[in-house]
């Protein structure tokens, strides 16, 4: 884990990231672009030019195209870059290893992998405030620099949570030599590899839940087979054993303490 803190009513902060950096960027490009407008007459709809310092200004179309060019992508990043899809399936195979259909519904199995992926990736998007998106937001540091900070950090989250084995698998896919750093992995290399280690992690952690729910299963249909009572579905006198079984152990708090646990940052 990192070594670093920061100041309690500071961290919090870093939250609204996502939104103040796009938003911002957006106000500077209204106010930005409007003056230029408004001091050179006929100016492109598209534009870019060199600012006093030497560093290049994007007009009003071109900052508004990346906005929501960004704002499309924020889903796939969710799902793709970040701990979301292991939660999500870990808990849909546990809802099956239950038995108990559509009980908790989708709306708050999603919540919680959201705020769950929120918890676990907490250290990787402060670093990634403090480092780049506040610089950024402050002035001090251009949009370009600040989105190669924040890509470094996010990749070290990435290959430190990718299984060797299929980042070796896409490298050599892809015609690479084995790399020196962490900061050499390419990320067309790294996103799949970083899916499909997430992938069987999820499936290897579902196939361990289900272990206890199914020797509840089949005692149950055991007895019934020898009662003779070959019409009483099995899954329904199950039930209420594997809740009382979940609720014994304190599943729920197992089950997401352990996806934490299984994270570096």
């Amino acid at each position: 884990m990192m070594s670093w803190h920061r100041p309690l009513g500071a961290a919090p902060r870093f939250f609204t990231f996502f939104v103040s950096v796009f938003l911002v960027a957006t106000l500077y490009g209204v106010t930005s672009g409007c003056a230029q407008v408004a001091s050179i007459p006929g100016l492109p709809a598209v534009q870019v030019s060199q600012g006093e310092n030497g560093a290049q200004q994007y007009s009003l179309s071109l900052q508004i195209l990346a906005l929501m060019t960004a704002i499309t992508l924020l889903p796939s990043m969710l799902l793709g870059a970040t701990s979301f899809t292991r939660i999500i399936i870990v808990l849909s195979l546990l809802r099956q290893a239950l038995g108990t259909q559509q009980t908790p519904p989708n709306q708050v199995l999603v919540s919680i992998a959201l705020f769950l992926t929120i918890f676990i990736m907490y250290p990787t998007l402060e670093e990634i405030y403090y480092t780049a998106a506040s610089p950024y937001l402050e002035g001090q540091l251009d949009i370009i620099p600040a989105i190669e900070s924040s890509s470094s950090i996010l990749k070290e989250f990435l290959v430190l949570n990718t299984r060797e084995r299929e980042l070796a698998m896409f490298a050599e896919l892809a015609g690479d030599a084995p790399y020196a750093s962490n900061g050499d992995v390419p990320f067309n290399v790294l996103m799949p590899a970083f899916i499909t280690s997430e992938l069987k992690t999820a499936f290897q952690i579902g196939f361990l839940l289900f272990l206890p729910f199914l020797v509840i299963d089949m005692v149950i249909a055991s007895v019934l087979m020898s009662l003779g009572m070959m019409m009483l579905s099995p899954m329904l006198i199950a039930l209420p054993f594997k809740l009382l079984l979940f609720v014994i152990v304190d599943g729920w708090a197992m089950t997401v303490g352990s996806i934490a646990s299984t994270y570096l940052n």
